[in-house]
C-alpha cells in the first residue's frame, strides 16, 4: 500500500445521532494537496450475515421490506451486533429471531467492511450448517419477515430476477455457494 495516500484527520465533529447510526464529519487533509476536505462518517455497530442450512440441505432465508429501495428483498438472515457481544452470539440471536431456526455448526467465514467511504463497520458472514426449526419466529416489533427455505437453484433464480441483490447477503452466499458461472474468460 502507498502511504502518499493516506489522508491525515485534523479534526472530528458529531452531527445527529440517528437510530442506527451516529453522524461523524471529519476534517481531512488530502495527502497531495494538502487541501481541506469536510467527510461524512457513519459510525455503525458491527453488523452479521448468516447463511444458514438446514440437515435437509435447504437454505434459509428471509423475505422483507426494506425501507431505503421501498420493495421486497429476499436474503440471508442479517442484523446487528448488540454492544458487547460477540458477532457469533449475534448470528446465533438474530437466525432465531428472525427463522426460529438454531442448533448445528458454526463457523466464521470472514468478515467485509459494510461501505468503507461512509462506514466504519464490518459485517461479519456466518455459516450455520446443520439447522433446524426450534422455535416460532419472534421478530422484532418493527420487523415483517416471511421465512423461506431455499435450494441453491432457487437462490440462482432470485439473483437473476433481481429479487437477491443485497451485496452483503451475496458476499456471504458466494463465501459458501458457486452463486455466477465463474471463471470468467474474455471473449476474443
Amino acid at each position: 500500500m502507498s502511504s502518499k495516500l493516506i489522508w491525515q484527520r485534523l479534526d472530528s465533529e458529531y452531527g445527529p445521532e440517528l437510530p442506527l447510526f451516529q453522524v461523524r464529519f471529519d476534517s481531512m487533509r488530502h495527502p497531495v494537496s494538502a487541501r481541506e476536505f469536510k467527510r461524512l462518517v457513519l459510525e455503525a455497530p458491527d453488523w452479521i450475515t448468516v447463511v444458514a442450512v438446514t440437515t435437509d440441505q435447504e437454505i434459509v432465508m428471509v423475505e422483507q421490506y426494506r425501507f431505503g429501495v421501498g420493495e421486497l428483498t429476499t436474503e440471508p438472515v442479517g442484523g446487528l451486533v448488540d454492544p458487547g457481544e460477540e458477532s457469533l452470539d449475534a448470528a446465533k440471536r438474530e437466525l432465531l429471531e428472525e427463522t426460529g431456526y438454531g442448533g448445528g455448526q458454526w463457523r466464521c467465514l470472514g468478515s467485509v467492511q459494510a461501505n468503507p467511504a461512509i462506514h466504519n463497520n464490518l459485517c461479519y458472514h456466518w455459516l450455520a450448517d446443520g439447522v433446524e426449526r426450534i422455535q416460532d419466529p419472534r421478530p422484532d416489533s418493527g420487523e415483517a419477515i416471511k421465512v423461506h427455505l431455499m435450494s441453491l437453484d432457487e437462490i440462482k433464480e432470485c439473483i437473476a430476477n433481481g429479487r437477491l441483490k443485497h451485496p452483503l447477503g451475496l458476499s456471504a452466499l458466494s463465501r459458501v455457494f458457486p452463486l455466477w458461472d465463474l471463471p470468467y474468460t474474455p471473449k476474443e
